[in-house]
């Protein structure tokens, strides 16, 4: 017995030394999938690897990492192919051999591209997916949305992550007005200060994506409460030599455009130009009503009014870059923005007491035209060095923002008006010009650590001339009042430096920096009710962002950030508008930064086929800069003061769905509740907000594409009042010809009502006040697109630029206007 059981153990033991050296070996696949042309890690590519022999059998499937790397341990040896599959990308195969005595293959650096044809008879229909996130912004790809076809820039915001633009079309991101908008990376105060006007009539089709950076580092300026709204045109052009032309029109204008990229050796130019005509589709009737609480005789102020308007814009940009060597290069880039509008409207203004009786009445009519421009010009020198992302870059920046109002205001059939009534002529000619100079040096301290240092130096110079002149109502012999005219300068030198620090260890990603900046303000009046004053900030700004990769397809996020705003021109201007003498608006020379601070929590999930978005995140200010409204001696006065504490908690989420590699559904909405306090004026105002969009994608046999979308917000509140809420839908068709480079697109919104209606309330402890505008909503268009020219390389960037960020905009004030409440 003893013999057979030690029989039965050798040959045990025998079995499992067999099977131990047996046991498979193990050997490591890694490398890299990069985009051929962006140069960046491609996400979440699946992977595929089979035998050479067997290639419907795939040993291992696998995906890359967020910055596109990949490591994988196979057993089996010889002859292998290696796949990667991502969504609108070509499918990428690379051959490998495994010897018995290899321990790590490195296939290295991959490229995927762009797929843009057909293969092999198999049409390529797979949705791309329209929102990428990174640690401290995410963006949205409006050149693959094909409603850009048939948008304004405005309009497309209305599908962005954290952006709402209302019915009004006044925008905002993270629930706050308070953000900056660049364009290429670069800030342009013009648009900064006139988003609504200028993104209306800026056409999609010259806009590549749009980026919002929510948590801006230690390297941007720190102005812009909400964050940043960076445009990113097509002046990044792909390679080689391309030509596209754009044309359309529609029942609210028309519009032209031209892009082109044209390279010979090391020497790359793109440029673009852009022409926008647009009208209003009809009449805008708007109704107001304001009681005086505190008057008996002169109660209730009725004003009813129509208007229209008209007007252009074009825009133009050129970038050029110059490869000196392997590790220097120089880039430039120039910008112009700008255009016109004109505006009409006539108007019944009517006096009543506590009974209903008039006081006093008369008509108005008004005509005005603006000019606005913005003029960039950058320079910058990039010098790498041995060691792998070390950087310095030396740059310039000059920007002008010149502007030009022209507004008259007639009175006629006055009938028992208290005072005399003069007809008005008021001439605005607000300019900004500006020099930055900027140095960026990053450092790798190790493969997952780097530091990133800075400064800027800032000059800026606002100049505001604000003409008035009256006469007699009917006469044309138009005088200067001296004591209405303004005209003054705003001086400021800004000095910034900065530090951060960013970490990337597997799955923890860690981002931090701490910025000082130290301002010293000048104002100057040559003709105005105001004394000069100088001022001066020293501010410490810090931001932290922590990212974890739970998945290889989910993020989590969390962030701190410090945001500062300085009052621009507009707030700052003391002139006086009374172009309607019962309601009149100027701004406040006294007015100081405002201090924002805001946490955030960011979920994301992105797959080829869902994505999902989510932040929480939560923004306090207790000086913040407000609009507010009283009466004295019976006018309703429209002005700015730090007299606002304010906060906001707010849930966003962007579900994007694609159903079938033909369908793309997607959502946008948001929630928030919003506390408005004022000590000073003893009022107080709160209320929940919420906002929602979406839409479906659907592409159709014959290279058609079906777009139908729409959505709506909740009534919005401020520190004195509230606006109605809004809807909107649209469809939209395209067709494909020519080997697809032509584009015929054509839509149509708000199909079955005309026009749309908003209401305004304002409580005030001396009045109450509510408006009611009717706007003309219903329009169509077509719009065609022809491309020319192949795609091969692209004007070289350097990895930083000057960004100028740190200016609060505002509207003018030189056009009159009853109290929002916001």
């Amino acid at each position: 017995m003893k013999k057979n059981l030690l029989t039965l153990l050798l040959l045990l033991l025998c079995i499992a030394a067999k099977a131990q050296s047996e046991k498979p070996v193990l050997f490591t696949v890694k490398g890299v999938l990069l985009d051929s042309i962006s140069k960046t890690g491609e996400p979440y590519s699946t992977i595929r690897i089979f035998k050479k022999t067997a290639p419907n059998k795939p040993i291992k499937v696998l995906t890359t990492d967020l910055n596109g790397k990949f490591t994988q341990k196979i057993s089996e040896e010889g002859n292998l192919v290696i796949s990667f599959t991502s969504v609108g990308k070509s499918v990428v195969y690379k051959e490998f051999s495994v010897q018995p005595n290899s321990t790590t293959i490195d296939l290295g650096v991959i490229y995927t591209k762009e797929n843009a044809k057909e293969l092999k008879g198999v049409e390529v229909v797979a949705q791309k997916p329209l929102v990428k996130t990174e640690i401290d912004k995410l963006a949205y790809n409006i050149e693959d949305d094909p409603d850009s076809k048939t948008s304004s820039t405005l309009e497309m915001l209305r599908k962005v992550p954290l952006v709402t633009v209302d019915g009004e079309d006044k925008i905002q991101v993270n629930g706050s007005s308070k953000f900056k908008v660049y364009v290429n990376g670069k800030p342009n105060n013009m648009i900064s200060n006139n988003p609504t006007e200028v993104l209306k009539s800026m056409p999609a089709s010259s806009i590549k994506s749009i980026e919002v950076i929510t948590n801006p580092g230690a390297k941007y300026d720190a102005e812009g409460v909400a964050g940043i709204l960076n445009i990113v045109t097509f002046g990044k052009g792909m390679q080689g030599y391309t030509t596209t032309f754009n044309a359309g029109a529609s029942t609210t204008g028309r519009n032209a455009g031209i892009y082109s990229t044209v390279q010979s050796g090391k020497f790359t130019v793109t440029g673009n130009y852009y022409y926008n005509y647009y009208k209003s589709a009809g009449d805008v009737d708007t109704y107001s009503k304001r009681e005086d609480i505190t008057s008996t005789t002169n109660k209730y102020l009725t004003n009813k009014s129509v208007s229209d308007y008209k007007g252009n814009y074009n825009s133009g940009n050129i970038e050029a870059s110059y490869e000196i060597d392997s590790l220097r290069l120089i880039t430039f880039s120039g910008s112009l923005y700008g255009g016109n509008s004109k505006n009409n409207s006539t108007g019944n203004t009517e006096m009543e007491d506590a009974n209903l009786n008039s006081m006093y009445s008369y008509n108005t009519i008004n005509s005005g035209k603006d000019n606005y421009m913005s003029i960039d010009a950058s320079l910058d020198y990039q010098r790498t060095f041995k060691k792998k992302d070390e950087l310095l870059i030396l740059s310039y920046k000059l920007n002008g923002s010149p502007q030009k109002s022209d507004a008259y205001t007639y009175y006629k059939d006055i009938l028992n008006y208290p005072s005399q009534l003069y007809d008005m002529h008021t001439k605005g000619d607000p300019s900004t010009t500006e020099h930055t100079f900027q140095c960026d040096y990053t450092y790798p301290i190790t493969k997952e650590q780097t530091l990133e240092l800075g400064a800027k130096y800032i000059i800026r110079n606002s100049d505001s001339d604000n003409k008035y002149y009256t006469t007699n109502s009917g006469s044309e012999d138009f005088k200067e009042n001296k004591d209405k005219s303004s005209k003054y300068s705003h001086l400021q030198d800004i000095l910034a430096a900065y530090a951060g620090y960013s970490l990337k260890h597997k799955s923890f990603g860690f981002k931090t920096g701490l910025r000082y900046e130290y301002t010293m303000m000048d104002v100057k009046y040559y003709s105005a009710k105001g004394e000069d004053f100088n001022k001066r900030f020293s501010d410490l700004v810090p931001s932290a962002n922590i990212s974890y990769q739970i998945a290889p397809t989910q993020t989590l996020k969390a962030s701190y950030n410090m945001r500062i705003s300085r009052p621009g021109i507009w707030y700052l201007n003391p002139f006086i508008n009374d172009a309607d003498p019962k309601n009149i608006s100027y701004g406040n020379s006294k007015l100081d930064s405002e201090k924002s601070h805001s946490f955030g929590l960011n979920y994301s999930s992105f797959s080829q086929k869902f994505n999902i978005n989510l932040s929480l995140g939560h923004t306090f200010v207790n000086n913040s800069i407000e609009s507010y409204s009283f009466i004295k001696d019976g006018i309703v006065n429209n002005t700015f003061d730090n007299i606002g504490k304010w906060s906001s908690t707010r849930l966003s989420s962007y579900i994007n769905w694609n159903m079938t590699p033909k369908t793309r559904i997607f959502m946008n909405g948001s929630t928030s509740y919003d506390d408005f306090k004022s000590d000073k004026m003893d009022q107080s105002n709160n209320g929940f907000n919420y906002y929602i969009g979406g839409g479906i994608q659907q592409n159709l046999p014959y290279d058609l594409r079906l777009s139908l979308n729409g959505g709506g917000s909740g009534s919005s509140i401020g520190l004195q009042g509230k606006r109605s809420g809004y809807k909107y839908y649209g469809i939209s068709l395209n067709k494909l010809m020519l080997n697809k480079r032509l584009t015929i697109s054509v839509y149509a919104r708000n199909l079955f009502n005309k026009n749309l209606t908003f209401t305004s309330t304002t409580e005030t402890p001396s009045f109450r006040y509510y408006s009611e505008t009717t706007y003309p909503m219903r329009s169509f268009g077509i719009n065609i697109s022809y491309r020319i020219g192949e795609l091969s390389a692209a004007v070289k960037k350097t990895a930083k630029s000057i960004q100028n960020d740190d200016v609060k905009g505002g509207g003018s004030n030189t056009g009159g206007g009853a109290p929002s409440g916001n």
